[in-house]
């Protein structure tokens, strides 16, 4: 589950506290070959699930997921659902608490608690529960730390170009292919009195660097990125110039939600309503948009237009996906259970509770194989994007998400000083070369997450 991207349409408020408990199921359970063993007897291990994708959201994944292991697995699942549940985390954590299985927002968010000793080294369990032969080759290399594995991805994901399939029936517009297509067509849209991209981030400023990161992969290129990050190109290289450049026009136009102050303000489900309503044409997001966006299109929602989606225009029209990991999951240091995490880390991935969360509870996978016949009533939609990015993982043919493969401070970095080129305080060669010495330090230090071979 990847609670950290977005909030939704469901959201409650975020001082709400909702905490409940997958209770044991009453009654026995085999436990083992010696004989039986009272449910209630079985080690206690806790999870904690993040209310912002919806209460909902949460809830399916314990009925659905979570109960079932509880009734024969070899530990009790507790469950707290909560608003803020990374802030929860991470303060836990600095006090030497918090739950057993430990989420994160994503692999240089884990590195992090990694480097702090919060989480425990997993290699011995990827052995044991044969990880390896469940999760695709270039994984799990992503939540070593110093050489040991800290933590397991939970989800992929890329960035795509929706639009409002109807309005652009209605319009005569065609979804573009190429940046050039795309800035022609986004000024075509805005002269129609319409907004061009559904963009904003008062609920979450990360939401910069979906920008920052796409612009980077699509414009310069996933190969320029790679050799940036490995420490063989720069970020200060003229490609990236353009990409942030391009960028930064379609800010200083007024694209995003109409203006840079109402990127600012503008609530996600005021600018999700706005682009089913066809106020707003187009928005660039993840794949963990389909979780809750589609809900605001079609009849139920009072309107009666439909979405699509394409690659993300790249600069020279060949579709380029962006590999992300949504999130990751981990075994607190101090966890006084840590064989029975396992098991139920090596349960959570297996290729049934996957279907189950993607299908069910419109979450995305792990980047682990799922049968098609387990993948019955998916959204077509949806199914072919998982494709699409299955395929780039496979042919080593993907760019490179900021959340999942920048190191954190330049991740920190990227997200807050874009701002500074919006505002025009600082120019696009100055945020550029100030990345590139916040990375310098990081790489020195050896601080860099791992980042597979091209």
């Amino acid at each position: 589950m990847n609670p950290f991207k977005r909030p939704c349409k469901n959201c409650i408020d975020r001082r709400t506290l909702l905490k409940g408990t997958a209770a044991a199921i009453p009654g026995i359970t085999l436990a083992s070959r010696a004989g039986i063993t009272l449910a209630q007897d079985k080690p206690e291990i806790s999870m904690w699930f993040d209310s912002t994708n919806g209460p909902e959201t949460a809830q399916c994944m314990i009925d659905g997921v979570i109960t079932p292991y509880n009734d024969s697995g070899t530990a009790t699942v507790k469950t707290t659902v909560q608003a803020n549940n990374w802030d929860a985390v991470r303060t836990a954590l600095s006090g030497g608490e918090g739950p057993d299985v430990v989420g994160t927002p994503g692999p240089s968010f884990a590195f992090e608690l990694a480097k702090a000793g919060q989480l425990l080294a997993l290699d011995d369990y990827a052995t044991s529960q044969k990880w390896s032969d469940t999760f695709f080759p270039w994984a799990l290399s992503l939540g070593l730390v110093g050489g040991k594995l800290y933590s397991i991805p939970n989800e992929v994901e890329t960035l795509v170009l929706y639009y409002n399939k109807t309005l652009f029936t209605d319009k005569g517009w065609t979804p573009p292919t190429t940046m050039d297509e795309l800035m022609t067509l986004a000024q075509t849209i805005n002269d129609a009195g319409i907004i061009p991209f559904a963009h904003c981030n008062k609920e979450w400023r990360p939401s910069n660097e979906w920008f920052v990161g796409e612009f980077m992969n699509q414009v310069a290129g996933p190969d320029k990125v790679y050799a940036a990050l490995t420490n063989t190109g720069k970020f200060t290289d003229p490609a990236f110039v353009e990409a942030i450049t391009d960028l930064n026009t379609m800010q200083q136009n007024g694209w995003f939600m109409g203006g840079l102050d109402r990127y600012y303000t503008t609530l996600t489900a005021d600018a999700d309503t706005a682009f089913a309503e066809g106020k707003a044409a187009m928005k660039i997001e993840g794949t963990w948009w389909m979780q809750t966006g589609p809900t605001y299109f079609g009849a139920d929602a009072g309107n009666d237009n439909d979405w699509d989606w394409v690659p993300v225009p790249s600069k020279d029209g060949t579709p380029k996906y962006d590999l992300g990991i949504g999130s990751t999951q981990s075994i607190n240091a101090k966890s006084k259970s840590p064989d029975q995490v396992a098991d139920f880390l090596t349960y959570f991935y297996s290729a049934d509770a996957q279907a189950k969360m993607l299908v069910d509870c419109s979450l995305a996978p792990a980047p682990v194989s799922i049968p098609a016949d387990k993948l019955t009533g998916l959204d077509p939609r949806q199914a072919l994007v998982l494709q699409k990015l299955n395929d780039a993982s496979a042919n080593n043919d993907y760019g490179y998400t900021t959340w999942t493969f920048f190191p954190p401070k330049t991740e920190t970095y990227l997200i807050e000083t874009i701002e500074k080129v919006w505002a025009g305080d600082m120019t696009v060669d100055q945020y550029l070369q100030g990345m590139q010495d916040q990375f310098d330090q990081e790489f020195a230090a050896g601080d860099i997450p791992p980042i597979p071979k091209r």
